[in-house]
C-alpha cells in the first residue's frame, strides 16, 4: 500500500470526519428514535412546486440556460428576489451584493480560504456550528471563545492571536436559533459584537441559516443590519451574511447565499471560477421559480409542525428529566442544547443509548473547538413527530437517570 502521509499538505491534518454526518446513518435503523440530524423533515419538502417548476424549466426554451454554463456571481432573477427578501429584515443591498453559493457550507469553506492564513485566529463560540469548524480547520487556523456581550477586551484577542503567531481575522457566529444550542443572541450583544469587531479590525460572518424559522418571541434585527444602519449603507460595512433555502426548500438542491459589500463578492467570484465555476444553473433557477411562488407559504407551513414539536420536546424535557439535567428554550430553528448532570459523559451516554434505549442524538464535545463540553448534547427535534419525542425523551431521561445514579 502506498503511504501517501508524506503528500499530503499539512492541512490535510486538520480535516477530520463529521460526527454527525456518520450519526445520520442511524437514521436508517427502524429501531432508532433520532434526534441526531439537524436536518428538515423530508415529508415537509414541495415537492409539487418543485416538480412544477422543473416540468417548466424542461418545457420552454428556458432549458437550453438551464443546462448551459452560467455567471459565477449566480442566477441573476435568484439574486433579485434574495434582495427583495433581504430588505424585509433590513439588509438594504443591490444583486451586486449577492452571490449564491453551493450551499451556505460553500460559503463558509471560501470565507475560511479568504480571511484565514496559517496560525491566524477565528473567534468562534463555545459551542459553535460543527461544520464551521470542519470548514475553518483546513486552512490552520487557532480558535479563541468569542462570548457575545462579554466583556472581553480587545487586546485580550490580539495578545492572544499574537502569542498563537498571527491575527485575529474574523468573528464567526449564527445570532438567530444557532446550531446546536437554539440560542438567539440578544439585540445589545450584537452591537457589543459589531463594537469589537471595529476595535479589531476584522470580519464578522453572521450564519443566518436559521433565520427564517422563528415560532415565538421578537425578531431581531441581523447583525449585517445593525451594521447597515450604523453605518448609512452596505459598502461600509465588515459583516457577512451568509444564508441557505436548505432549511426552508430543499437542502439536496444545494443552494446557498452571501450578502456582502462588494469588495468581499468579488473575491468569492474568484474562488468560485476556481473551484466550480458556478452553481448549478437548473437548480438555481428552480429555486427562484419556487420561492417567488410559495416561500411564505412553505416557511408558515414548515414554522408550524416544528413549533409543535419544539413545544413537544420541551414539554417532555420537563416531565422526565432529573434533577441536575438543564437544556435551552430555543423562539426557534431546530435544536435543543441539554447541560447533563456533572460526570456524566454525552459520548459515552450515546453508545448506550443506541444499545439500550434505541435513542440517538449527538455529544456536545463535537461542538466545541476546544473539545470540551464532554457533559452536552444536541437534540434535534425537526424529524419526529410529537408522539415519537415523547417516547424518545422518556427512554432518554430514564438512561440520564440510571447514568447519573451510576456515577455518583
Amino acid at each position: 500500500m502506498l503511504n501517501w502521509d508524506h503528500i499530503f499538505a499539512t492541512r490535510s491534518s486538520r480535516m477530520r470526519a463529521s460526527e454527525i454526518r456518520e450519526l445520520l446513518k442511524l437514521l436508517e435503523r427502524p429501531d432508532i428514535i433520532s434526534f441526531a440530524g439537524g436536518i428538515p423533515d423530508p415529508a415537509l419538502f414541495p415537492d409539487e412546486a418543485f416538480k412544477e417548476a422543473y416540468s417548466e424549466i424542461f418545457s420552454s426554451q428556458q432549458v437550453n440556460a438551464a443546462l448551459q454554463y452560467s455567471v459565477s456571481e449566480g442566477y441573476k432573477p435568484l439574486r433579485e428576489w434574495l434582495v427583495a427578501q433581504m430588505k424585509k429584515i433590513g439588509i438594504d443591498c443591490t444583486v451586486d451584493n449577492i452571490f449564491i453559493t453551493s450551499g451556505s457550507q460553500q460559503a463558509l469553506d471560501y470565507l475560511g480560504k479568504l480571511f484565514l492564513s496559517p496560525q491566524d485566529t477565528a473567534l468562534v463560540t463555545w459551542p459553535t456550528y460543527l461544520g464551521a469548524l470542519q470548514a475553518f480547520n483546513a486552512y490552520e487556523p487557532h480558535y479563541d471563545q468569542l462570548t457575545p456581550g462579554g466583556n472581553r477586551t480587545p487586546d485580550a484577542y490580539r495578545e492572544a492571536a499574537a502569542k498563537n503567531g498571527g491575527k485575529v481575522k474574523f468573528a464567526y457566529l449564527s445570532a438567530d436559533f444557532s446550531n446546536p444550542t437554539g440560542e438567539t443572541v440578544d439585540r445589545q450583544s450584537r452591537e457589543k459584537l459589531l463594537d469589537l469587531a471595529d476595535e479589531l479590525d476584522i470580519a464578522v460572518i453572521e450564519d443566518g441559516a436559521y433565520q427564517s424559522l422563528r415560532y415565538n418571541g421578537e425578531a431581531i434585527p441581523p447583525i449585517l443590519a445593525l451594521e447597515i444602519a450604523r453605518k448609512g449603507g452596505i459598502e461600509n460595512t465588515r459583516t457577512i451574511y451568509s444564508g441557505s433555502f436548505s432549511k426552508t426548500l430543499a437542502p439536496g438542491l444545494r443552494v446557498g447565499f452571501v450578502v456582502a459589500n462588494m469588495s468581499v463578492i468579488r473575491k468569492l467570484v474568484l474562488m468560485k471560477q476556481a473551484a466550480d465555476l458556478h452553481s448549478s444553473t437548473i437548480n438555481q433557477i428552480a429555486i427562484a421559480t419556487v420561492a417567488e411562488r410559495i416561500f411564505n407559504a412553505q416557511v408558515a407551513k414548515i414554522g408550524a409542525a416544528y413549533s409543535a414539536r419544539r413545544d413537544a420536546m420541551l414539554a417532555a424535557l420537563e416531565k422526565y428529566m432529573p434533577a441536575g439535567t438543564s437544556w435551552t428554550k430555543p423562539e426557534g430553528g431546530m435544536f435543543v442544547w441539554v447541560t447533563l448532570p456533572k460526570g456524566l459523559n454525552g459520548a459515552d451516554l450515546l453508545a448506550r443509548s443506541i444499545e439500550t434505549e434505541k435513542v440517538a442524538f449527538v455529544p456536545g464535545q463535537a461542538f466545541f473547538a476546544d473539545r470540551s463540553g464532554e457533559n452536552t448534547l444536541r437534540l434535534s427535534f425537526s424529524c419526529a413527530n410529537e408522539a415519537l419525542i415523547e417516547e424518545g425523551i422518556q427512554r432518554l431521561g430514564r438512561l440520564i437517570r440510571n447514568a447519573d445514579v451510576k456515577a455518583a
